[in-house]
């Protein structure tokens, strides 16, 4: 889920930043290569009035899914990350005691029978 919304940042990213480049400028910008600038003819790519009204509403559009995505990736990163097999091992160890004693309960040593017949 965090890998599909963070793809769907980025591309949101990238376009934003493409139409905000392509829009209207006082000095007619890069809008004008799709016929946005100077007198906005009626042979333009947008019409008589130009790109700006629909730069302006796409705009708008991807900087609220840029806020939208953006609320959803701290979210998402905020719930706790599941634990590794090493941490959940690390957890079910024994507890070392705290008088500092063996672990282990030591046992007597066994006793190794001598051989029948002499000692010799």
């Amino acid at each position: 889920m965090y890998s599909v919304i963070l793809l769907l940042h980025i591309m949101i990213c990238a376009l934003l930043v493409i139409i905000v480049l392509l829009q209207q400028s006082r000095g007619g910008g890069m809008s004008s290569v799709f016929g946005g600038g100077g007198g906005g003819g009626a042979d333009s790519l947008f019409g008589g009035k130009g790109a700006t009204p629909f730069f302006v509403k796409v705009t708008t559009g991807l900087a609220i899914s840029f806020f939208i995505t953006s609320l959803i990736l701290v979210l998402l990163s905020r719930r706790p990350t599941p634990q590794s097999a090493i941490e959940k091992a690390m957890e079910e160890m024994p507890v070392v005691p705290e008088e500092g004693g063996p672990i282990i309960p030591e046992e007597p040593a066994p006793v190794i029978p001598e051989e029948p017949g002499g000692g010799g």
